[in-house]
């Protein structure tokens, strides 16, 4: 399907590995101008050069951010031009107990979780609201929902991109711009095949046996029942920055197979 994105200009943020990757390699692929961040100019270089390598023609470049930092953003910032596609996906988080989570934990997550995007989103979004066009889209989590114990912190900033998400989204009335937030359930990211693997190590069982005993006992009201791929979720993804979306405008559209529940 032709997404009718070809010669718009989009930043990922979170884009060198995991589903900010996916959904910069499908904007590529639709025509897409892309720009990529990270932390790190190695892992900035091997993104660049595999995004390059699946679609030679691509144009696509990289700059290093440090999302926790407002002056770092506004680096970033003063090196752009104005854009039609924001995806605000960059994440952090810390499995501890309430207990445990310190203020410098709360700080850094909401940080890197939440203020990048408001910081992103105030800079762009009135650009697209004069241009008449322009998509924003929030990665948020199940999380924002289901509210795992030793993930209270990182929960709450992924709730509260849902309200800033809905409340951006009330400033583009009579505009053909939209702001957005997915949900993501369990995904099949680097992050999760490592803590699949050293879970299969401790345990001493396969790694498809952890998998199974992690939607048995942590997710088991998913109806997919296994994780995602990176690409399920980019997918979707993607056709909310694109003309066929105008009609999905502050909404928070679920991927997470079914764990979350309820009816809406």
């Amino acid at each position: 399907m032709d997404l009718r994105l070809a010669g718009k200009t989009a930043l990922v943020t979170g884009s060198t590995s995991g589903i900010g990757f996916a959904v910069a390699k499908e904007l590529l692929e639709e025509g897409v101008q892309v720009t990529i961040c990270g932390r790190s100019q190695a892992k900035l270089d091997e993104a660049i050069a595999a995004l390059k390598a699946f679609q030679p023609q691509a144009i696509v470049e990289g700059k290093l951010v440090n999302f926790e930092n407002a002056a770092s953003i506004n680096s970033l910032i003063e090196t752009m031009q104005p854009i039609d596609i924001l995806v605000n996906n960059i994440g952090v988080f810390q499995s501890k107990s309430f207990d445990n989570t310190t203020d410098i934990d709360w700080e850094h997550m909401f940080q890197v979780n939440v203020m990048s995007g408001v910081r992103l989103s105030r800079h762009f979004l009135p650009q697209m609201i004069l241009n008449n066009w322009g998509r924003i889209v929030f990665v948020s989590s199940e999380c924002a929902q289901l509210v795992p114990a030793d993930l209270i912190a990182y929960s709450a900033t992924k709730a509260a991109l849902l309200a800033i998400s809905r409340g951006l989204a009330q400033t583009t009335k009579s505009t053909e711009v939209t702001v957005n937030a997915v949900l993501p359930g369990s995904t099949f990211t680097e992050g999760a095949k490592r803590f699949i693997a050293e879970q299969a190590q401790q345990q001493h069982k396969s790694d498809q046996q952890v998998i199974a005993d992690f939607f048995k006992s942590e997710r088991p009201a998913s109806m997919l029942a296994r994780f995602a791929s990176v690409e399920e979720i980019s997918k979707t993804i993607v056709y909310l920055t694109s003309p066929l979306a105008l009609a999905t405008n502050g909404a928070t559209i679920k991927l997470d197979g079914g764990s979350v529940g309820g009816i809406v």
